[in-house]
């Protein structure tokens, strides 16, 4: 089975924007978030193609990959790994890839002032992780005391007040098991104790602050195309947000979102004693509680994730022009998509679609400009966007013509775990909405209007076929953990013998429910060795072998909670040594995925450390990492970048010092014997009949 519309490539008959604004003599640029090159070719080894200055964008200067720390982020200038806050701990990614795009601007002006540009910003914020800067966390002490559900009920006034929700819009109700949640409940604030309302406070309060402090850089960037004189002649559309407010922070929050993704939540008294203060600081990893993703998707239903409900989709967007659109303030409330913003940049423009991009036919553009609603004049038109699919892991929704036809989610999308739909196509349970009288889905229409719903499910799977979403799959932690296309699919053995650093997790070993063995052949000088290895992750999740002091260590950092370690009595004499790290996995591997079984992950296993040929050091492990390493992270040899796995042995780069004659890593990955396919499957089908 493959899923074509899924497979993170780009094709070439689909020219981004910055590709035909670079064809037609615009500058073009592309700073902040980069979630478009794949992973399995995110490497130094390129290709580059799938890169943004293989897209069509001259300059980059973001991360790759879905978010980032904003204290050591994984930056990359082009496809130049950059790492600018070395020995500069006040340095933060908000502010200086604002201070990027304003340079980028002003020598472009200073050397083609009449040359037109194009200024792709994407900043991390508020993604995870919230990483605002001191200064702005202070402004925002206690701003959140009173709770998520307060909240809510003042955004939905300020937006009344604003006049951006019709005045009849209805708020729809806080989940408390209700059917049309699939049973989700959210606890209510004054449900908490003063403890969780302390944290949970804090987390908002952290959140609020990288908001304001995103906002602020953004308006740095703004103002300098106003300090060039061109302010004027140049379009801004503004989108605030990524989909809906996000859930993945689960019902505690987490100070580390790398254990939300392993299925490890942090109690909140831990989070308390270790985390409160420390909280959106380079220590932490942030996400807040499930509640205040709920109240920021106000005042719709659901969150980021749930592709058939606006509270995981829709978003604010302002669109300014000031030398062309002369309404200022005006709302406009036409149904459009973000496939709709490369139509309009070329309307605005007067380029049309190409046809042709370097000797490749092109596929037609599927969206439609909305530069008609520029003027009053369009202020209350029809939208010309008339039908819109969504799909995320299996849900599903469609648009047309003021309708919309979802399907109530069966797990919320804060749980990893849990049953899969067997059959998406068929098996969810729909609601029907009519946005013209109700305009935040409130409403389900469905037993009153049969007709509506079948018409629209029918336009679903046309729609759904035309796009590449077929099959659906339902699934989620199959889904995350499948493997992909990576240069080192199948492998089982792997050799280093030179320094090489910044390998992203798609490219490298993977260490995770399977038994393997490290070998390191180093020389150490008269003076004494250290320093690292290898190391794969950081300070939210990873491994490292290395020298400190002289004495071989191997460590895992597990999710920062607890860090088993190996290390040797005594440093290592003068000369030439072999180490060797070997680890024997108890589980059945990740092959039980398969069978929607998780017992074959996250077992324990026993470790063993040795220096030419003699055991300085057995461990057992009881639990190991299931599912993902720290994803911002990379796997580096000779020395360390982005983060250490353990801050106490070490700071990065922590390169070292003496000399690597050879590095071996192999992997024994467990094999499912018939007996254990036999049983798995009778698992999941007795499963299968209960659910």
């Amino acid at each position: 089975m493959s899923f074509p519309g899924y497979n993170s490539i780009i094709p070439k008959d689909v020219a981004t924007i910055g590709e035909i604004l670079k064809e037609n003599g615009y500058a073009t640029s592309w700073f902040g978030k980069n979630h478009n090159t794949p992973s399995f070719v995110a490497s130094q080894a390129g290709p580059f193609d799938q890169w943004p200055t293989g897209m069509g964008f001259e300059y980059f200067y973001g991360f790759v990959g879905g978010d980032t720390s904003q204290w050591q982020p994984n930056l990359f200038r082009n496809t130049t790994a950059i790492y600018p806050y070395l020995n500069n701990p006040k340095w933060n990614l908000t502010t200086a890839m604002a201070d990027d795009a304003i340079g980028w601007m002003n020598q472009l002006n200073s050397i083609a002032p009449s040359k037109p540009f194009l200024v792709y910003y994407v900043p991390g914020g508020t993604h995870a992780p919230h990483h605002p800067t001191p200064e702005w966390i202070a402004k925002f002490k206690g701003k959140f005391d009173t709770g998520w559900e307060k909240l809510r009920e003042e955004i939905f006034a300020n937006q009344k007040r604003l006049g951006v929700i019709p005045a009849e819009a209805q708020l729809t109700p806080w989940p408390d098991g209700q059917a049309e949640f699939g049973g989700a409940k959210l606890p209510r604030w004054d449900s908490l104790t003063p403890d969780q309302k302390k944290l949970y406070a804090r987390q908002m309060e952290v959140y609020a602050a990288y908001l304001a402090y995103t906002d602020y850089e953004i308006g740095r960037v703004i103002q300098a195309v106003e300090d060039l004189g061109k302010l004027d002649n140049t379009l801004i559309i503004y989108i605030s947000g990524d989909n809906g407010a996000s859930s993945e922070g689960t019902l505690l929050g987490t100070p580390n979102e790398i254990a939300s993704f392993n299925g490890v939540d942090i109690p909140v008294e831990a989070q308390l004693k270790n985390f409160y203060d420390s909280w959106g600081s380079a220590q932490t990893f942030p996400h807040f509680a499930v509640p205040w993703s709920w109240a920021l998707t106000t005042p719709f239903k659901w969150t980021k994730q749930v592709a058939a409900y606006f509270g995981g989709t829709r978003q604010g967007m302002a669109i300014s022009w000031p030398g062309h659109i002369k309404e200022t303030g005006g709302i406009r409330p036409q149904f459009h998509h973000v496939i709709d913003i490369v139509p309009t940049i070329l309307e605005a423009t007067g380029i049309k679609a190409p046809e042709v991009v370097n000797g490749i036919k092109q596929k037609p553009i599927e969206g439609v400009s909305l530069a008609y609603t520029f003027d009053a004049a369009g202020a209350k038109k029809p939208s010309t966007h008339k039908t819109q699919y969504f799909e995320m892991m299996g849900v599903h929704a469609i648009y047309h013509e003021g309708w919309v036809a979802t399907t109530i989610p069966v797990r919320p999308p804060w749980v990893l775990g849990g049953s899969a739909m067997p059959d998406p196509a068929s098996g969810f349970k729909w609601e029907l909405f009519d946005l013209s009288r109700d305009w935040t889905q409130n409403q389900d229409m469905a037993a009153a209007n049969p007709k509506k719903l079948k018409e629209l499910q029918n336009l679903f799977m046309v729609e759904a076929k035309k796009y590449q979403v077929l099959p659906l799959d339902a699934s989620a932690v199959s889904r995350f953990v499948a493997p992909r296309p990576s240069i080192t699919a199948g492998m089982t053995e792997f050799n280093y013998s030179v320094p090489v650093t910044g390998i992203p997790l798609g490219d490298a070993p993977n260490l995770l429910n399977t038994s393997y063995t490290m070998t390191a052949a180093i020389e150490v000088p008269a003076s004494g060795a250290e320093g690292m290895l290898m190391t794969q992750g950081g300070r939210f999740g990873g491994w490292g072998f290395y020298l400190l002091k002289g004495k071989p260590v191997f460590t895992w950092n597990l999710v920062g909670l607890q860090w088993p370690r190996w290390e040797g009595p005594e440093a290592l004499a003068p000369g030439k040594h072999t180490l060797v790290f070997d680890f024997k996995y108890d589980g059945l591997g990740a092959g039980t995925l398969a069978f929607n079984n998780v017992s074959g992950i996250a077992q324990g296993g026993t470790g063993a450390l040795t220096v030419d040929g003699k055991t300085v050091a057995t461990l057992k492990m009881e639990r190991t990492i299931p599912f993902i390493l720290q994803w911002d992270e990379t796997f580096d040899i000779g020395s360390d970048t982005g983060t250490g796995v353990n801050d106490r042995d070490y700071q990065v780069p922590f390169a070292f010092t003496g000399k690597i004659g050879k590095l071996n890593i192999k992997v024994n990955r467990p094999q499912l014997s018939p007996a254990d396919i036999k049983r798995l499957e009778q698992g999941s089908q007795q499963k299968g009949a209960r659910d």
